[in-house]
């Protein structure tokens, strides 16, 4: 069986993130996605088409996505075919996201329906077009998924995480220690443990 492992990255990552990731599926050809998507339409258009262009002549893909890229490919690649994705530190809820940048960026949705765009002091823009697609747009996910998760994470609360989980039938494997970024040593062994026992 051929089987190719797509890798998309988070806020701030690179493809080249995606060697950490070729030891772990040692029989599997692992590509990385460099995408210059800032928003979730235009990430619907990029991940359908590289989806499309790489994808041809495999029997099994799988999908090992992190973050605000979790988020994307499941607003994009929902319809693809996909054995199986791997979500590391997931985005799974973007409107609650939202709405938790507006409380703190003291921002209302009256204010950011007259202005549009705020820019927060937190390095994030708040936009009106952003909130309303996803509002729009809901998420339906219906691929078999395995979610890693740290239980210190900033942007998304194990309440939101979890039901997302039960939603979609994932099954979510929480680390005590865990952040949002898995970058340390003990994190980076937990999360290649995972990836073991979950394809």
């Amino acid at each position: 069986m051929k089987q190719i492992v797509i890798y998309v990255h988070g806020k701030g990552g690179n493809a080249d993130e995606a060697k950490h990731y070729q030891p772990l599926f040692a029989e599997s050809d692992v590509i990385g996605f460099d995408y210059k998507s800032q928003n979730p339409w235009e990430a619907k258009r990029e991940f359908s088409d590289f989806y499309d262009l790489h994808s041809k002549g495999y029997d099994s893909i799988i999908l090992v996505a992190n973050s605000i890229g979790a988020f994307f490919s499941m607003n994009a690649l929902a319809e693809k075919k996909i054995s199986k994705a791997l979500f590391i530190s997931p985005i799974v809820n973007m409107e609650k996201l939202i709405a938790d940048m507006m409380t703190w960026a003291n921002v209302s949705e009256d204010e950011l329906c007259r202005k549009k765009e705020i820019t927060t002091n937190f390095g994030e823009t708040l936009s009106l077009e952003y909130l309303c697609y996803v509002r729009n747009h809901p998420i339906k996910w219906n691929i078999p998924t395995c979610i890693l998760y740290g239980a210190n994470d900033n942007l998304t609360s194990i309440e939101t995480v979890s039901e997302f989980a039960e939603q979609t039938g994932a099954i979510l494997t929480v680390m005590n220690d865990g952040e949002h970024w898995f970058h340390t040593a003990e994190q980076m062994e937990f999360l290649d443990n995972w990836i073991r026992k979950s394809v």
